[in-house]
C-alpha cells in the first residue's frame, strides 16, 4: 500500500511517499507551484503515476486547536483530492513539523536559504512517518 504525505504550502508542496510496507516513509520531492488548479493537475499525475492508495495530508492548527486559514485551506484541498481522485484523504496534524524540519536540516549543516524545498519535502516526510507511526502502534 503507497501512502502519500503531503505538506501543502502556497508556493511549494512537499511529498513524501511510503514504502510498499507502510512502515516508511521515503521519496521526498516538492512540487512548486502556486496556481491551485495546476497543483491539483500536477498531484493527480502524481497520485496516479505512484499507485497512491491512501493520502495524508498535513493539518496545520493553530497551537491552541483552533482552525485557522491554513487549516481550512487544507480542508478544501481534502475534498477536492478526495472527490477527484476517489482516494481516502485524512487530515494529520501537523503543528511544527515545519519547525521540525528547519531543525534537522540545521543540524545536518544545510543552510536554509539554499534548502528551501527540502525543508517542505521533510516536513511532508514528518508528517507521513509519524501519520504511520500511529497507524503500526494504534490497538
Amino acid at each position: 500500500m503507497n501512502i502519500l504525505g503531503i505538506d501543502y504550502g502556497d508556493a511549494r508542496t512537499g511529498l513524501s511517499v511510503s514504502d510498499p510496507t507502510g512502515l516508511l516513509a521515503g521519496s521526498p520531492t516538492v512540487i512548486k507551484e502556486r496556481v491551485y488548479d495546476r497543483l491539483l493537475d500536477q498531484l493527480c499525475t502524481f497520485i496516479a503515476q505512484n499507485q497512491i492508495d491512501e493520502i495524508v495530508l498535513g493539518y496545520p492548527k493553530n497551537m491552541d486547536g483552533s482552525i485557522g486559514e491554513r487549516a481550512q485551506k487544507c480542508q478544501e484541498l481534502a475534498s477536492t483530492l478526495q472527490a477527484r481522485t476517489g482516494l481516502p484523504v485524512t487530515l494529520w496534524d501537523e503543528r511544527r513539523s515545519t519547525v521540525s524540519a528547519h531543525q534537522i536540516l540545521h543540524a545536518s549543516g544545510k543552510k536554509m536559504k539554499k534548502h528551501r524545498e527540502t525543508v517542505d519535502a521533510v516536513a511532508a516526510s514528518l508528517i507521513l512517518q509519524s501519520y504511520l507511526d500511529f497507524k503500526r502502534n494504534r490497538p
